[in-house]
């Protein structure tokens, strides 16, 4: 899924997502209650209607931006408390405020308020955050069944048909991402989502953990690896029975002038590129590989000029989807172990020099 924060996918039209194939997106439920609020989105006919997205969006619950951009954040049982970062008014974000919000969005999927600790963090603050999210997740479902039977007056659902997702958290403790399991599937929700992944831990400890936890929930419904990653993380965690991903670097390392070829990571900037007629990779058919050199993405990248941010993005999100669309095929005809072994042995994280 390509997160589109504040409702727009950085650098790129909702045109582009749509011929690049992308059939969801991501928004985030902190800014857009912040700014310009679910009450203006709401009137507006909800988050599809407001922003001109015609297919299904997923809204996270605000939680992991509050703990990581808020100031002065104090969490109780009640939810968390905390200070905008826009203009440090106070507000106070609690599981059923996080499904009033996103019920006013409208999005196809809702995710509930989750607390994720930091990593590293000691086993008995995990164990904390597993048990409260736990108490917060029967809450919020508890809220959205309510919403879906009869809104109260102070919310105005968008749209009847939203799901809602469960969140497992639990740190690199397998015996707390079983207990997290437990929690959230006796509650019982519509998909199920990894949270506190990717937060810093090396990826051979969180494949560790998916190898012990994808297994605890249910094969017949989503199951969603949250803020995951670099494109052979996708290819690993689909292996360990992974459905979903969603992740900012696609977009955000282009903007940095970093792009994902079949090799690895081609850093644009460098000097090495200055007069390369050759497209990024070769082997893509994305419209800047098709179109454009090294020596020209190069060059807009160093001038400073927006289209460098609009077409780096444009391959990377082309990069990550046709590697979805390339997994699914394989696992079609049977030649997903074949496909694994072969993109691990192409793809190399650091930088490539060719």
């Amino acid at each position: 899924m390509p997160v589109g924060t504040r409702g727009a996918v950085k650098a790129v039209r909702h045109e582009d997502l749509e011929a690049l194939g992308a059939e969801i997106i991501l928004g985030n439920t902190y800014h857009l209650h912040l700014r310009p609020g679910d009450d203006l989105i709401a009137r507006r006919g909800g988050l599809h209607r407001f922003i001109g997205w015609t297919r299904p969006m997923l809204t996270d619950s605000g939680g992991y931006q509050v703990f990581s951009l808020a100031r002065m954040c104090r969490i109780t049982e009640e939810g968390a408390r905390f200070q905008s970062h826009l203009d440090g008014a106070n507000y106070l974000l609690t599981p059923e405020k996080a499904v009033d919000i996103q019920a006013q969005l409208g999005s196809d999927i809702a995710m509930v308020l989750d607390e994720c600790p930091p990593w590293p963090a000691e086993e008995s603050a995990v164990r904390a955050a597993v048990e409260r999210t736990g108490r917060w997740a029967a809450r919020a479902r508890a809220r959205h069944l309510s919403i879906k039977d009869a809104a109260p007056p102070d919310v105005l659902p968008t749209n009847p048909g939203q799901v809602q997702f469960g969140i497992v958290q639990g740190g690199t403790f397998h015996n707390l991402r079983a207990q997290s399991s437990d929690l959230t599937l006796e509650v019982g929700f519509d998909g199920y989502a990894l949270g506190g992944l990717s937060v810093g831990e090396p990826s051979e400890a969180m494949y560790d953990v998916l190898d012990s936890s994808v297994g605890l929930l249910p094969e017949d419904k989503p199951r969603y690896l949250m803020g995951v990653g670099l494109p052979d993380d996708l290819v690993e965690a689909v292996y360990r029975g992974v459905d979903m991903f969603d992740c900012v670097l696609p977009t955000r390392n282009a903007r940095n002038g970093q792009v994902f070829v079949r090799q690895g990571v081609l850093n644009i900037k460098n000097a090495r590129y200055a007069e390369d007629d050759r497209a990024l990779d070769p082997d893509c058919t994305c419209p800047v590989c098709v179109r454009y050199s090294r020596a020209y993405l190069r060059h807009l990248f160093v001038a400073g000029e927006m289209a460098s941010a609009t077409l780096n993005t444009l391959h990377n999100l082309h990069f990550y989807l046709d590697t979805m669309r390339r997994i699914r095929e394989a696992i079609v005809f049977g030649t997903f172990d074949q496909f694994r072994q072969e993109f691990l042995q192409t793809f190399s994280r650091t930088s490539i020099k060719e």
